[in-house]
């Protein structure tokens, strides 16, 4: 069974930071752990997506397996490099901030093992050349579901109003 890393090294985000997003992550499916980071509003988010999307990538390319089998068996994530300054105080003292770095790496890891990616294969009749084509999701498919909300009863024009006016802050 083969194992996928890939690695983002000097991170400038706290370990610990790190970790808690990635904890929400670990042993999901790829394509489940991608919509929740989506979803996230932490600053980690964004350069674990980035990092997933490279080891789907290198899955797909180097192995030829099928995204849709793989997912995110283990999330590693180290200290790295502090970069040290100073902080002035008073009476010409200084203090120490400690800058600190992380480095992660992604370890995927496919459902059902040996699993492998069709490619068609077509010629051109003019020119001779053979293209490579993986299939094409329709747009049905790649949408992202709607979210629907209900913003009041229909019933009355005053809505929750008094609700809100007598509203209790005791629980």
């Amino acid at each position: 069974m083969a194992e996928i890393t890939a690695q983002l090294n000097r991170l400038r985000l706290a370990p610990r930071k790190v970790r808690s997003v990635a904890n929400l992550i670990k042993g999901k499916d790829v394509a489940k752990a991608l919509f929740q980071l989506e979803f996230l509003i932490k600053r980690p988010s964004p350069h674990l997506i980035k990092l997933i999307k490279s080891a789907i990538s290198n899955a797909e390319h180097n192995y030829n397996m099928v995204k849709e089998n793989l997912y995110i068996k283990d999330i590693n994530i180290d200290e790295g490099v502090k970069l040290r300054r100073f902080k002035a105080k008073g009476f010409g003292r200084a203090s120490r901030i400690q800058k600190k770095t992380s480095h992660i790496e992604v370890i995927l890891a496919e459902r059902v093992p040996g699993l492998k990616g069709t490619t068609v294969k077509q010629a051109k009749k003019e020119t001779g050349v053979e293209h490579e084509v993986k299939e094409i999701k329709t747009e049905e498919q790649t949408r992202k579901p709607e979210i629907k909300t209900e913003l009041g009863k229909e019933g009355s024009k005053m809505g929750n109003l008094g609700k809100r006016i007598f509203r209790r802050k005791v629980i």
